[in-house]
């Protein structure tokens, strides 16, 4: 300091000079100093500031300019130099501050010239001017001085870098206006000004340096109206240099097209301070006079049209709908008018086709708002425009319609105009463009209707109909509404209806846009007279010659009744509607006027009866006003009283049409009650009976008549003529006017329904018998659909009895039967058992009468020991002689003895101390086995035989609980079945443990798997022929139990699946080795039989190999061992069941040929070179006879046998038997076929009749029966006899030798009812009256036979045959024995025996009869389809039925309609199944009263069944699942819902093979099944709910993927449905459960796609449960983080689905998530799947929400607006501030993360590392929009953050 203490003293002198040179000196010496007192040292620093600090002029000045020297000559640093000026202006004398000014300027200058670098400020705080600016107001004029000086003494080529080094200073500038007082909008503006003003001068560079201005001011804050006046003073300034610099332009023809397009940026400028981000208190109109300008110069100039000009179009228009004032209204309309004539001097719009949408339709509406102004001049403008405006609507009607150009790339960010138009431009080519959804999705109408889903994606247009309509309820009805809602109803409806009048020109659309346009007016009334107006303007576009909107003209007059419906527009409707109803008047115009706005009440002076007479030979006027009659009674009956003279005019008209209108009106009149119904009728009746030949007055007056109803027993006389015309309209036939008289006749039928039964039945005589053949002969489907509801009428007011059905004696072998007992057994000569065991066996009980059980064991043990005694005498009589069919006889026997045996033990047991149940049947069980085991080992081998088989009828006889005994059993016969060296052990112990198998319990599946592994071992191993049919049949009895039980499979080491693969691989191996034991034992080459293996390859952990070691035989040795054989084709048949069950459906087919084509003369066309010879053909044609009834009642229950193969296998027996009574020939191998056949043939009767499906030919029966007559009663051997017997029986029902499950027969039921005459027999056998005499004289033969013949075995024989009919008829121990294990005291007669009683006559009777005798006279009478439905649904809502054979009739039924299909004609409207459909709708309602219905339910519920079915009855038995829950068993409903789930997840089940439409009809059905099941069953039920869950975890699996948006196609709208459905059944299951379901973690949200479709599921499920209210929204909200950090690309249709989810929350909590995802946002690694999901909550919130698109990157685009404008409404004002804020910090963190991906820069910082490189394609964009967004928000930044978000440079 002391070095430059002296010159400082120096500048202190009063000299100026001298003071210069000591300034002088002091920086000469910095310049040489060294550095210790340089200019940088403490020294150096403190002189330059004494002298910048000086109070000296001279000494300032003389500082100033040697400070810049330095810096000029390098000796200071450019930033010292200015920082040192910039401190001097702070401290110094307002005098000095522009000599600083000056300086900083100059240094500025010289540093942009010498390296631009040094001004890459990072903020606007360190530019050197913003310092400068800080120094108070009195730099702000020198300041603007050294900008203006910069940008001139730098213009050129490097103006660009002077704007970009100028902009942090002008954003500052601006920005401070709002943190400062009024000074700085004043700066701003002389900134302003003065530049622009400079550019004048300099008009080449002025372009880039007016960007600059623009960019900044569109910072520029309004808080009050003096902002908004000092915006327009710049905006003005602006604008008059743009003026002059355009002209200098085009006048050198320079930069012409950059200058226009500066030009329309500068408008953009001007009418951003109209927009909704910005409060504008100028009015508007200061903006249009500036756009005025701006455009008018352009045109003045010459300039062209250019498309860029739509925008501002837009913004006009956004303007035009918000003035309120005509001040504002005129200028607008004026420069609309403007720029549309503009558009057409340049031949804009000549030639050009649709796909060039024009912003000008939305003016339309508007404009035609303000042609009713009252002011002269705006109405003026606005006709001007309007005509404008219809030349383009006409244009758009008859250009060319070419398809739009999609572009590519990112949308650009929305404005609210650019949006309404971006609507319009989506609606316009929604059918050429890839169309998305819309936000008015969300809008929420309280419309779950899946009717209405399934009509696909509704348009906008009808969204926007739907919601208006559902706000004006809401007003209406006062309900409360959302703040969006209130803003909608009042800021919207005229840019909605804009909106839609500018779709009326679109030729699919024009209807639905007036319909919406009507629906807007009812919800504005303001809009009234602007519709009026509408109407009238279109209806003379559209009344033009060449445009052909024909249809739309009457759709526009259809909007007048709506419009009148406002008291306010009744005058000016009337005014401008009245010309067009006189005569002069243009005839289409006044038809539709008429036709449309009579009906309206204001108008019945003009519905006068003189109207009437005045248009006489105008007919359509005549039937116009006559429709308007009629919807003035509809609509307001108390006016229509008034129109009643005119009511009669039309009713006395001569025109038919006239007068049927007279009668509706004068029906609704009545409805009404304003007119007495008989009064009138008084007065008409004689109108009536002379028309009624017309189909047009029959209908009307069918109207009429139905409102006699009421009243009808008061006037009785009366109503009974009424009742007789509707009943002879509705049975009336006219071969003309078919569709007309089917309509009056459907009119007739629903007017009948309103009368009370018994008065029609007083009414109309013999109205039964009438209606029933009515009924049956009616084929017009409308016509039967509406008599089926009268039908039900009918049934439902039948009285009934209650009354218990009591057994009787239906004919003489039912009484024959009944004494059998007693004429046989207690005659005195076969008292004794053994002389007829077989009859004893079936018919005797051998407890003694009068035993006593109390107190005593005396008694039970005396019983016990009778029955052994028994045991033993009967098993030493019954021989079986090596027979397996005898054997098979001998089992069927020894159950009925077991059962009576079990009866008395028990009865004995319940004497002594009180046991359970369980424990009763457990000892008496085996107190029975332990003396049959012990009489077995005793008894020789005869008798052995028949204890076995004995052992096996226990078993079954016994209990499921009793598993031990059957256990112990099992056990025993093992043992007897390996040894080898006893044959009559083996092979009876063969078959008993096959019968055992299945009645073991579920549990016991190890003994059941070692009993058939057992039968295979010895089967293959034997060498033993009779063994080996033995094993044969055991493995076919086996066979019923495979495959059906997998529920309660208990072992932890065999699971369900495990376990029912060792049951299919076991049903392989019994296939495989009975095909192999066949083909061996005949030496068969067959290939079907060898074929059979291939459907059960063997399992690859199965080294087993089934071979037989027995040696080919001759055919001697087969004679012998013909048994054997029969035998293993016995088991082969038998196991068909379990073949069908596995799916092997082919090989079932297979082996029913392979059985047919066995037996000779059945079906020889299947025969060739199968067999080695005759002999082996007729060793395998005895087991095949016995098989073949089990073969054809198995395919019959199934579907798969036609009635023609029915017809030729019973021939075929025929001509067998026939062939062999005729032979004269003996030999075993004679006598068995002989046996076989005739015993089959009764079987094979039985499963024929009985079905009651297939009829037969009375007199073929009766011949087949004569054949089985002179079986026994010539002389053949006794077996032969009783083999005839047997089929006779057999015929009858008695099912001898069939161990399969029989069913029961109806007999006493149908006896009376079987149409008499008939050639044919359909249903049981027993019950024919046709062959009653034959069958009684047959029986009676056979029970003399048997109760006394010459031949003891022959006797023998007759005994045992009737015993089995009798038994089957008559026995009740089959229902006592399932009381076994539970209750043993029932009721003998079944709880379901209880019926009502029928009248003959009654409907529900003859309707019954008539489905009972359906094709009951066979092939050729055959009635219709329809009718058949129609008794069907008739009966299935009757609440009872007669005890018919419902089984039956129903199985009949359900193969009638492809019986019929050959006469059906090929135009016919019945739809194919549905007729089975049907039945299985009757067998639901039903099957609680009859245990057939259940039994039918019960076998097509069966997996194997179900799958075989057509589609629509598995559809139909899915969706009613609910009602089997209530008719099946816990265990047969665990079965099904198991199924279910096998059936839905099987990847060989027939649902695989279904196309993608018909398995989600099946999953549709299912999920309504289910939720009715949810509907039946307690939630907490722990019986069936794991069951349901199972299915429904499975069909969660299967739904598909939910994909929201566009317009849908057949699959998506399915998809809809079946989500409808889903969602609805899961929202009753168990809360606990169906969240474990829908748990969603974190990791699952990582995963890829494919994965996270599953996820995506689990999370739309979610939402929908939350919309219904299933689920709180809690449960949904804590996902939040987890699905706002994901990059999936499905996360967008879960985000629609939360946002719809959100729809009905609460403000606080929509408020919530947006904070929350804003805040997630910040740190989530998908930035754009968090900023899409607050697009979208924004915009479902937003008052712009009806304009809004759904698509994944509009709704980005859209973000500033809605966002913007969501926080600008009160209910979330309070929650902007941290919006925002966040809402920034995310905005900073996405343009770091794009500027470093734009540089290449990897050094960014760890936040920015988190962000998914899949993101960075997105970057840019996303910036853009929060940029745009926060910079619409910036007033809630502080200043800082503003200049940040100003000075932000966008890649």
């Amino acid at each position: 300091m002391d070095s430059y203490t002296p010159l400082l003293e120096r500048s202190r002198v009063p000299q100026p000079s001298l003071q210069k040179l000591a300034v002088i000196s002091i920086f000469e010496k910095l310049r040489s100093a060294p550095s210790y007192i340089g200019s940088d040292s403490d020294p150096g620093t403190d002189a330059i500031s004494q002298c910048l600090h000086s109070t000296s002029p001279a000494v300032v000045d003389q500082a100033v300019r040697e400070l810049c020297r330095l810096v000029t000559d390098s000796k200071m640093e450019l930033s010292r130099g200015l920082l040192e000026l910039q401190s001097a202006i702070e401290g110094s004398n307002s005098r000095f501050v522009n000599l600083f000014v000056k300086a900083i300027g100059f240094l500025v200058h010289v540093g942009f010239q010498k390296n631009i670098s040094l001004f890459g400020v990072e903020s606007s705080e360190s530019h050197p001017f913003v310092k400068v600016l800080s120094g108070g107001t009195e730099v702000h004029s020198e300041l603007v001085q050294q900008v203006l000086l910069f940008i001139y003494q730098n213009k050129g080529l490097r103006i660009v870098e002077v704007c970009d080094f100028l902009r942090p200073f002008l954003n500052f500038s601006v920005l401070r206006i709002a943190f400062s007082d009024s000074s700085a909008s004043s700066f701003v503006r002389h900134l302003v000004s003065s530049t622009a003003s400079l550019c004048c001068s300099c008009p080449r560079e002025a372009l880039p340096v007016f960007k600059l201005l623009m960019g900044c001011l569109r910072y520029y804050p309004q808080k009050n109206a003096e902002d908004s006046k000092i915006f327009i003073s710049i905006m003005e300034y602006m604008v008059d240099a743009y003026t002059v610099i355009l002209k200098h332009l085009v006048g050198v023809r320079s930069l012409i097209n950059e200058a226009q397009l500066c030009g329309l940026e500068l408008l953009e400028t001007v009418h951003s301070q109209h927009s909704d981000h910005c409060k504008h208190f100028c009015g508007s109109e200061p903006i249009v006079e500036l756009s005025k300008q701006l455009l008018v110069v352009q045109k003045e100039l010459g300039l062209s049209y250019i498309p860029e000009l739509s925008l501002p179009m837009l913004s006009l228009f956004f303007i035009l709908i918000r003035s309120e004032f005509e001040h504002e209204q005129l200028p607008v309309l004026r420069l609309v008018l403007f720029l549309l004539k503009w558009k057409n001097e340049n031949e804009y719009m000549v030639g050009r086709a649709q796909c060039d949408l024009s912003e000008e339709l939305l003016f339309v509406f508007p404009v035609i708002n303000f042609v009713s102004s009252p002011s002269t001049s705006v109405k003026e403008a606005a006709t001007d425009l309007l005509f404008m405006l219809e030349k383009v609507l006409v244009n758009f009607a008859l250009a060319p319609k070419e398809e739009l150009s999609l572009q590519g790339g990112f949308p650009s960010i929305s404005k609210p105009a650019s949006m309404i138009f971006r609507l319009l431009q989506q609606l316009w080519f929604q059918d050429q463009s890839l169309p998305g959804s819309f936000f008015l999705n969300f809008a929420s109408t309280g419309k779950t209707d899946v009717k209405e889903m399934n009509k696909g994606s509704k348009s906008w247009l009808s969204q926007l109909e739907d919601y208006s309509l559902w706000l004006v309820e809401r007003r209406k009805s006062l309900l409360p509404k959302s703040q969006s809602q209130e803003i909608f109803l009042t800021e919207m409806p005229l840019v909605l209806s804009a909106i839609a009048c500018g779709l009326f020109m679109h030729h699919s659309l024009g209807c639905a846009a007036i319909d919406s346009l009507a629906a807007i007016g009812i919800m504005d009334p303001k809009l009234g007279v602007t519709l009026l107006l509408t109407i009238l303007f279109f209806n003379n576009i559209f009344s033009s010659k060449g445009i052909g909107f024909h249809d739309m003209l009457l759709k526009l007059l259809g909007m007048l009744p709506s419009l009148a419906s406002h008291s306010v527009m009744i005058p000016l409707v009337v005014q401008t509607i009245l010309p067009m109803l006189h005569k002069n008047a243009e005839p289409f115009a006044r038809e539709v006027i008429q036709r449309d706005m009579l009906g309206q009440a204001i108008y019945v002076g003009v519905l006068l009866p003189k109207g009437f007479t005045e248009f006489m030979s105008e007919r359509n006027i005549c039937i116009s006003m006559a429709a308007s009659i009629r919807d003035v009674s509809r609509k307001n009956p108390d006016r229509g009283v008034d129109l009643i003279l005119s009511v009669s005019a039309c009713i006395e008209s001569q025109d038919p049409v006239i007068q049927s209108l007279g009668f509706q009106s004068l029906a609704h009149l009545c409805e009404a009650d304003v007119i007495d119904f008989y009064t009138a009728w008084d007065v008409i009746a004689k109108n009536v009976l002379g028309n009624m030949v017309d189909p047009v007055i029959a209908h009307s007056v069918c109207l009429l008549l139905r409102w006699g109803a009421m009243d009808a027993e008061a006037y009785s006389e009366a109503s009974g003529n009424v009742l007789q015309i509707l009943w002879e309209v509705g049975t009336s036939r006219h071969t003309d006017h078919g569709s007309l008289w089917a309509k009056a006749r459907v009119s007739a039928f629903e007017a009948l329904i309103h009368y009370e039964v018994p008065h029609i039945e007083k009414s109309i005589p013999d109205f039964k018998k009438r209606n029933m053949e009515v009924l049956i002969s009616e084929t017009n489907p409308g016509v039967i659909r509406t008599m089926e509801e009268f039908e039900v009428k009918i049934c439902f007011s039948t009285r009934r009895r209650l009354i218990k059905e009591k057994k009787v004696m239906g004919n003489k072998i039912e009484k024959l039967l009944d004494v059998f007992p007693q004429a046989i057994f207690f005659s005195g000569k076969n008292s004794n058992p053994k002389e007829l065991p077989g009859a004893a066996l079936l018919c005797l009980s051998f407890t003694p009468k009068g035993v006593s059980y109390q107190g005593v064991s005396k008694g039970s043990q005396e019983v016990h020991a009778r029955y052994e005694k028994a045991v033993v005498e009967i098993a030493a009589s019954l021989q079986l002689s090596r027979n397996i069919f005898l054997a098979l006889l001998s089992l069927q026997s020894w159950k009925p003895f077991m059962q009576r045996w079990m009866r008395a033990n028990i009865l004995s047991l319940n004497a002594k101390a009180p046991t359970t149940i369980m424990d009763k049947t457990s000892k008496a069980a085996n107190a029975i086995l332990k003396s049959m085991r012990r009489i077995a080992e005793e008894s020789i081998p005869r008798s052995a035989e028949n204890i076995a088989l004995a052992m096996s009828a226990l078993c079954e006889v016994l209990p499921p609980e009793a598993h031990a005994v059957k256990s112990t059993a099992s056990k025993f016969l093992l043992n007897w079945l390996f040894q080898y060296e006893h044959e009559y052990r083996q092979w009876s112990a063969a078959i008993a443990l096959g019968l055992i198998s299945t009645c073991l319990h579920v549990t016991d599946h190890k003994q059941k798997f070692q009993n058939i592994t057992g039968l295979l071992e010895v089967a293959c191993g034997s060498k033993n022929s009779l063994v080996k049919g033995a094993c044969g049949v055991g493995l076919g009895l086996s066979c019923q139990d495979l495959l059906t039980r997998f529920e309660a499979v208990n072992d932890s080491n065999l699971g369900q699946e495990a376990f029912k693969m060792q049951e299919m691989d076991l049903l392989g191996k019994i296939v495989r080795a009975l095909s192999q034991m066949i083909r061996q034992l005949t030496q068969s080459s067959s290939d079907l039989l060898e074929s059979l293996s291939s459907y059960f390859p063997l399992n690859a952990c199965d080294t087993t190999v089934m071979t037989s070691e027995l040696s080919s035989k001759n055919s001697d040795d087969l004679e012998e061992d013909i048994w054997g054989v029969a035998g293993l084709v016995l088991g082969l048949g038998s196991s068909l069941n379990a073949i069908y069950r596995a799916g092997a459906h082919e090989a079932v087919l297979k082996i029913k040929d392979l059985i047919i084509s066995w037996i000779p003369r059945v079906n020889p066309s299947v025969q060739s070179s199968s067999f080695y010879d005759e002999r082996s053909e007729i060793v395998l044609s005895v087991g095949s006879c016995l098989a073949l009834p089990i073969v054809v009642a198995f395919c019959q229950r199934v579907e798969l046998v036609n009635n023609s193969e029915l017809d030729h296998i019973v021939s075929g027996y025929m001509e067998l038997i026939s062939e062999l009574l005729s032979v004269k020939k003996s030999g075993t191998f004679h006598e068995s076929l002989l046996m076989a056949s005739c015993t089959g043939v009764g079987n094979l009767l039985a499963c024929i009749l009985n079905e009651g499906v297939h009829p037969l030919e009375v007199d073929y029966v009766k011949g087949l029966m004569e054949l089985l007559r002179k079986s026994y009663s010539n002389p053949y051997p006794p077996i032969i006899h009783f083999s005839g017997m047997l089929g006779v029986v057999n015929a009858l029902g008695a099912g001898a030798g069939n161990l399969m499950h029989s069913y029961p027969l109806m007999i006493s039921s149908l006896t009376g009812y079987e149409q008499k005459g008939s050639s044919y027999i359909l249903g049981p056998l027993i019950s024919s009256p046709a062959c009653e005499p034959l069958l009684t004289s047959l029986m009676q033969e056979i029970f003399l036979v048997a109760q006394n013949s010459d031949d003891h075995q022959q006797q023998q024989y007759a005994a045992w045959a009737i015993s089995f009919l009798r038994h089957r008829l008559w026995s009740k121990e089959t229902k006592e024995l399932q009381n076994f294990g539970h209750h043993f005291q029932t009721d003998p007669e079944d709880s379901k025996s209880v019926s009502h009683s029928f009248s003959e006559d009654s409907t529900v009777m003859k309707l019954s009869l008539w489905l009972m005798q359906l094709n009951y006279s066979g092939p050729g009478v055959i009635s219709h389809v329809n009718t058949v439905q129609t008794v069907l649904r008739c009966l299935s809502q009757a609440p009872r039925l007669p005890a018919l054979d419902w089984g039956a009739i129903i199985r009949r039924c359900m193969i009638y309609e492809a019986q019929a299909s050959e006469l059906i004609p090929s135009n016919s409207d019945i739809k194919k199944g549905n007729l089975r459909v049907e039945c299985l709708q009757f067998s639901l309602a039903h099957a609680n009263q009859f245990d057939p219905l259940l039994s039918f339910l019960d076998e097509l519920s069966e997996l194997s069944r179900f799958s075989s079915l057509e589609l629509n009855l598995q559809s139909h038995l899915f969706s009613h699942v609910g009602d089997l829950i209530k008719i099946f068993s816990g265990s047969k409903l665990e079965k099904l819902f198991d199924d279910i789930t096998i059936y839905l997840s099987s990847s060989v089940s027939s649902y695989q093979v279904y196309s993608p439409s018909q398995q989600n009809l099946l999953r549709v059905s299912c999920w309504k099944g289910l939720g009715n099941c949810l509907d039946e069953v307690s939630v907490d039920s722990p019986e069936h709910m794991p069951n349901i869950e199972k299915c429904m975890e499975v069909l969660f699996s299967l739904l598909p993927a939910l994909q929201s948006g566009g317009i849908l196609g057949a699959d998506q709208v399915d998809s809809k449905e079946e989500w409808f459905e889903a969602v609805n059944c899961l929202a009753k299951a168990r809360r606990g459960w169906l969240l474990d379901l829908l748990q969603v973690l974190e990791a699952d949200l990582v995963q890829e796609d494919d994965h996270f479709i599953h996820v995506a599921k689990k999370i739309q499920v979610r939402a929908r449960l939350v919309k219904i209210d299933s689920i709180p929204l809690t449960e949904l909200g804590r996902l939040k983080a987890y699905i706002l950090n994901t990059g999936s690309h499905g996360i967008w249709d879960v985000f629609i689905e939360v946002v719809a989810a959100l729809q009905n929350a609460e403000g606080s909590v929509k408020r919530q998530w947006l904070v929350d995802s804003i805040e997630i946002s910040c740190i989530t690694n998908y930035p754009s799947t968090a900023l899409r999901f607050i697009g979208l909550l924004c915009g479902s919130c937003c008052k712009y929400m009806p304009f809004l698109i759904l698509d994944r990157f509009t709704v980005l685009s859209d973000l500033p607006v809605t966002l913007t404008s969501l926080l600008s409404e009160p209910n979330w004002e309070f929650v902007a501030e941290s919006v925002v804020s966040c809402l920034w910090t995310s905005m900073e963190r996405i343009y770091n993360w794009a500027t470093n991906i734009s540089q290449a820069d990897d050094s960014h910082s760890p936040s920015l590392h988190s962000i998914e490189k899949s993101e960075n394609a997105m970057a840019a964009f996303l910036t853009h929009v929060m940029h745009q967004t926060c910079v619409y928000l910036k007033d809630y930044l502080p200043l800082e953050k503003q200049l940040r978000l100003a000075n932000m440079i966008l890649p």
